[in-house]
């Protein structure tokens, strides 16, 4: 049995820490208020201070880095320090990092995304995100922390902060129009909670992973279109209608609302074919994403039948 520290307990943190409970660890889950998950030690502190962080990594096997502030605009503000502590509590106890990322650090792009890409984006979002693996890496190759960092695409599942199903399929599934940020008919990587929980942990615990940033197991490319209407089939609903929310609109909302203006810099990952190829994920650990079926119908089910 080993000690494992879970910074954050939203979707992935909570599903990182109820794996790790499972496999009989010794889990502690660090939050701001001290949020419970069954069978973890909940831990109410500040993240963001290193002093405060090692305290609570000292003896930990790894470290795992499950935050994700959910208002982008506030991202400048609050990734710097907690990536910071985050660096220096792995560096004091000796714990692997390993971190929950996403596909922002890439940028736009016009071929599906694989480990080897560089992470050359532009964005303030993205940028944020390099910069993170970037310093990581840098300590790892310096021989001075362990790190590894997991990599998925937007989240597929039921309130699990994803475009898919907490904008579009909670709509759909209940007989009402979608609304999509960008393209409805666009090719997009969907990966579930659970998935991408699961490559976190078998990264953590491998020591050929370490060093090295992978992609999460994700199912084939759907659009948000046939997946809301691939959704409605699996569940007996009726053919969804699915709109992309205009343009002007969101600019518009970006004039004064600070959310709008920072999801607006990310709209290009719905204009485009936006594709994760998680092929050397699933062949170097031989795990495979959750078929997309059973992904959509367990999703479009609990939307359906969810208090409104």
């Amino acid at each position: 049995m080993g000690k494992h520290v879970v910074v954050g307990a939203g979707p992935i943190g909570t599903a990182v820490a109820g794996l790790l409970v499972t496999a009989g660890h010794d889990v502690s889950v660090v939050t701001r208020r001290g949020t419970q998950v069954a069978g973890a030690t909940a831990v109410a502190a500040n993240a963001s201070d290193a002093a405060v962080l090692s305290r609570h990594a000292a003896g930990a096997d790894a470290l795992y880095n499950c935050a994700n502030p959910p208002q982008y605009h506030t991202w400048p503000e609050i990734w710097p320090p907690l990536a910071a502590a985050l660096l220096s509590a792995a560096e004091s106890s000796g714990a692997v990092l390993a971190t929950m990322s996403c596909l922002y650090g890439y940028g736009p792009v016009t071929v599906p995304m694989t480990e080897e890409m560089p992470l050359v984006a532009t964005t303030v979002k993205g940028g944020i995100r390099a910069k993170m693996w970037h310093d990581a890496l840098a300590l790892h190759q310096a021989g001075r922390i362990r790190a590894t960092e997991v990599r998925a695409s937007d989240y597929l599942g039921y309130r699990v902060n994803g475009f898919l199903g907490d904008v579009v399929l909670t709509r759909t599934a209940n007989g009402r129009t979608g609304y999509a940020l960008g393209d409805p008919g666009q090719p997009h990587s969907w990966t579930t909670i659970g998935d991408a929980a699961n490559a976190l942990v078998i990264a953590a615990a491998t020591e050929s992973a370490w060093g090295h940033a992978w992609h999460a197991p994700t199912a084939p490319a759907i659009s948000m279109r046939a997946a809301a209407e691939r959704a409605n089939e699996l569940i007996g609903a009726p053919r969804p209608t699915v709109r992309e929310v205009p343009r002007p609109v969101l600019w518009s909302a970006g004039i004064v609302v600070p959310m709008a203006r920072a999801m607006r810099e990310m709209q290009y990952q719905f204009q485009r074919p936006f594709i994760l190829d998680s092929s050397h994920t699933e062949r170097t650990f031989g795990i495979a994403p959750t078929p997309l079926d059973e992904s959509l119908r367990k999703t479009a089910e609990l939307y359906r039948s969810a208090p409104r």
